[in-house]
């Protein structure tokens, strides 16, 4: 007697995936919120893995997913420290220039003063 193994399963292709908008996904994390909803039964309902929503619920708890859905950009934290410390060293920067400008400035005012420095015709009246 011959035994043909079938498999148990059948593969029929490629897993389908379904790209959610985030009003959709939104309208999802809500309704997985509502007093008597589950998070499985909801994914069930939507034909979506519980852990999806989940990460989902995650993501709205955490701001980013409300941010998608309202057409902001989202920015990993790493990133966003790294943004703020080159605001701060370039306010820095611009507080020590502007400083050095106005040191400047009174330094060709007594020089000019005292006579030290003539007045340049080339300058116009706003560059001085």
């Amino acid at each position: 007697m011959t035994h043909t193994n079938k498999p148990s399963t059948e593969v029929l292709g490629p897993e389908r995936r379904r790209r959610w908008s985030a009003e959709e996904k939104l309208a999802m994390v809500r309704e997985s919120f509502e007093p008597g909803q589950t998070v499985s039964l909801v994914a069930r309902r939507h034909g979506i893995n519980p852990n999806q929503l989940f990460h989902w619920r995650k993501l709205h708890q955490d701001g980013s997913l409300s941010a998608v859905s309202a057409g902001e950009a989202v920015v990993p934290a790493s990133e966003l420290a790294e943004a703020m410390k080159q605001i701060r060293e370039l306010q820095r920067l611009l507080g020590k220039k502007t400083m050095e400008a106005e040191i400047l400035k009174e330094a060709v005012e007594v020089a000019r003063s005292r006579k030290w420095i003539a007045r340049s015709p080339l300058l116009s009246e706003d560059d001085q």
